[in-house]
């Protein structure tokens, strides 16, 4: 499956993926290209790989069979995929609760190589597009579910990746919360990024230019 034209950049190959766990099978055989200034929406029950399939994206789990590419470059592990600016914001939102939201968006920009005087504009910059400036200074346990997805979202426009995967990043949102959070995905593509994003919300899903299903593991072409 390939997703529309593509343009300037590397686009995101899935070629022919499987990955296990202890359990068994968590995907079978899953191909999907994703270029450059598109958004790819994965759907699918709860349990049929959609989280899988983002952390062999972004690296975090190493397939039994097939390859995840950037352009023609295999990504083999995490550090590698850092470097080549993929972007990952977890379902779990992956946020340190003792930290304040300005403060987890700084650390990972610092820890990417951004000077500490860029990333405090970034994180300014993040926080103001995702409705959450005046959060700035809370700490995360202290926000709301629907807030701490919106900082993690932040964390993942502030590092600006070339491939931005975004797990279930609007399950707690409101209608107009989400909107805003699709609007922000579309503009991380018209800035050039590959973008995916797994959803069990069949109207977001809509608005992206493409969808890739899966069922136990499986893609089912839509």
């Amino acid at each position: 499956m390939t997703v529309g034209v593509a343009v300037a950049g590397r686009e995101l190959g899935v070629d022919g993926v499987s990955v296990a766990y202890d359990r068994g099978v968590v995907l079978r055989d899953v191909s999907v290209v994703v270029n450059p200034g598109e958004i790819l929406a994965v759907t699918g029950p709860s349990g049929a790989g959609k989280t899988t399939l983002l952390a062999a994206m972004a690296a975090l789990v190493r397939p039994v069979a097939g390859a995840v590419r950037l352009g023609s470059t295999p990504l083999r592990d995490r550090d590698q995929a850092v470097k080549l600016n993929v972007v990952i914001v977890p379902q779990d939102n992956g946020l340190a609760p003792i930290l304040t939201a300005s403060e987890n968006i700084q650390v990972a920009l610092v820890a990417c190589g951004v000077k500490p005087s860029e990333a405090r504009r970034r994180t300014a910059e993040a926080l103001e597009r995702v409705g959450l400036a005046d959060q700035a200074h809370q700490l995360v346990e202290e926000l709301s579910g629907g807030q701490q997805q919106r900082t993690a979202l932040a964390r993942g426009l502030a590092l600006r990746g070339d491939v931005l995967l975004a797990d279930e990043v609007t399950s707690e949102l409101d209608a107009t919360n989400r909107q805003r959070v699709l609007d922000l995905l579309r503009g991380e593509a018209q800035r050039g990024a590959a973008v995916v994003f797994a959803t069990h919300d069949p109207e977001a899903a809509a608005a992206c230019d493409a969808e890739l299903h899966l069922t136990d593991g499986t893609a089912v072409k839509r």
